[in-house]
């Protein structure tokens, strides 16, 4: 009887460990434990040498001349001492793995582990840290450019919306929604004429979800997956838009921001039409995820209904009229 094909799968988490010994000469007993399904599936591995991250890429989603450039950019983080995840290079100092699944090809790099947790409800301190650590990214990255993506509002904005459109009615108040403020957003950006210095490579991700805390104060950023070409502003926005929803209490979040906003303005500078456009970097990367959430429904089916759509519009109208009060300015 032929097996049938099929277009996802996940790895045997044995299999994988033996896979991930071999290549990287990790002597004694290890572990492996899938951590997480979705964009791409990540395990850990742990055993005398340490813990460590694998990201096994789901196939067709990126090429290998996209991963090679978001892991010498690691590289590149780790060159100037910044806390990321950076890439393990294997016995014969390859970082990339080709793994032959039932689907086709599917790519596999170890990583670091990230030591610390996860903090939902970040202290003044910790959001201070991240702001610090976020600019000291830019710092490095300004004036470079990796091979892949551009974020403009085509990619954001745009073309997510096309993405979108094939799954909900365009009748529908959250659709019209969408196609009502992406001009005004691409129209602001647009006539803010970012300089080059404000633009550089983005890793347009940078939330709780995609970090870890020790003491408050040390940070570990990694999952550089989107990492691509930009305004370093949407990072700026996209962690104060996630911000705001963490932090129901509207007071914290004020104090929580302007904690963050210091600790990025204490590295490095933020000019008034950066800060002016921080409502719209935060709404245009939400209205991305939207898109990627569609370009990926093998993954988001579970939960990319009507009901998620109009939760996931309604925050980024609950954002955006927040700051459209006049009484409201981040500074």
């Amino acid at each position: 009887m032929n097996i049938f094909p099929i277009t996802a799968s996940i790895l045997s988490e044995t299999e994988l460990c033996n896979f991930i010994r071999e290549k990287y000469a990790l002597s004694g007993e290890y572990h492996c434990k899938l951590f997480r399904t979705g964009v791409n599936h990540t395990y850990f591995i742990s055993g005398e040498k340490g813990k460590f991250a694998i990201r096994v890429y789901c196939h067709n989603w990126r090429t290998k001349p996209e991963i090679e450039e978001e892991l010498e950019l690691l590289n590149v983080l780790k060159e100037n001492s910044l806390s990321v995840s950076y890439p393990i290079p294997d016995k014969e100092e390859n970082l990339i793995q080709a793994i032959n699944a039932p689907e086709g090809i599917r790519y596999a790099v170890l990583f670091s582990f990230a030591e610390g947790q996860k903090m939902r409800y970040m202290s003044n301190r910790t959001c201070y840290s991240i702001g610090s650590l976020m600019a000291k990214i830019h710092n490095i990255t300004e004036h470079k450019k990796v091979d892949r993506v551009s974020y403009n509002s085509e990619i954001l904005l745009y073309r997510s919306y096309d993405l979108i459109k094939s799954f909900f009615d365009e009748d529908l108040y959250e659709m019209k929604y969408i196609k009502e403020i992406s001009p005004l957003i691409a129209k602001r950006f647009e006539s803010s004429h970012l300089s080059e210095n404000q633009c550089g490579i983005v890793h347009l991700d940078i939330w709780y979800d995609n970090l870890s805390v020790n003491d408050e104060n040390e940070i570990t950023i990694f999952d550089f997956d989107n990492c691509g070409n930009g305004p370093f502003i949407l990072d700026v926005g996209y962690f104060c838009k996630q911000l705001f929803f963490i932090e129901t209490n509207k007071q914290e979040y004020e104090l929580k921001v302007q904690s963050f906003l210091n600790g990025y303005r204490k590295i490095r500078a933020l000019s008034d039409r950066e800060i002016e456009l921080i409502p719209d970097a935060g709404a245009s990367i939400f209205i991305f995820y939207l898109g990627v959430q569609a370009k990926r429904f093998d993954w988001s089916n579970i939960f990319f209904t009507e009901n998620y759509l109009k939760m996931f519009v309604g925050r980024i109208k609950d954002w955006n009229d927040y700051y459209q009060k006049g009484d409201k300015r981040l500074s």
